[in-house]
């Protein structure tokens, strides 16, 4: 009987042992960080929050109103963000993840904005009869806030291997513009 329990210790403590390095493996990847990182913006993480809030600050064409509406409306956005990872390359301690985001296309509502503007410019002037820049922002966020319009990216998402540990190499802005819908080519 002792050798019954013995043999059923071992083989539980094999498998405890055994079960923390699969899960490390398993969490410690490429392709896992760059899910995390996805998931982080998608359930409006701390720290991309604290983003929002640092971009949001060099803002000067917004009014306080129009920051929070712009941050409420971004955080919509991170939220119904979807991905999916295509394909992941290693090589050595350097890893590419392909991911391919479907997002709010804001640069075409910019750009529909812009255009109206040009061909309305009466609509945004002031009492003073002076174009208004908070006049446009107002019809600009009012434009993002009614999109449904999605579009889809491509991003090549760089990771280092760095102490056995997996780190996402900082975004290119091309790659935070697609995230956000507003990239341009």
């Amino acid at each position: 009987m002792k050798k019954i329990i013995y043999l059923i210790t071992s083989l539980t403590l094999c498998f405890i042992l055994i079960g923390c390095d699969i899960g490390k493996d398993m969490t410690n990847n490429p392709t896992k960080k760059v899910e995390t990182m996805f998931s982080n913006y998608q359930t409006l993480n701390e720290d991309v929050l604290k983003d929002l809030d640092n971009v949001l600050a060099y803002q000067p064409s917004f009014t306080t109103e129009q920051r929070q509406r712009y941050r409420n409306l971004m955080k919509k956005h991170y939220q119904d963000l979807t991905y999916e990872i295509k394909d992941e390359r290693i090589d050595g301690d350097n890893a590419i993840v392909t991911v391919e985001i479907e997002v709010k296309d804001y640069t075409k509502e910019k750009a529909n904005a812009d255009l109206y503007l040009n061909n309305n410019q009466n609509k945004f002037l002031d009492e003073k009869g002076e174009y208004s820049e908070t006049l446009f922002n107002d019809y600009l966020l009012e434009k993002y806030e009614q999109t449904s319009s999605k579009v889809k990216y491509t991003l090549d998402l760089g990771l280092t291997k760095q102490n056995d540990e997996w780190k996402l190499n900082e975004l290119t802005s091309d790659d935070y513009k697609k995230i956000q819908g507003m990239y341009t080519e």
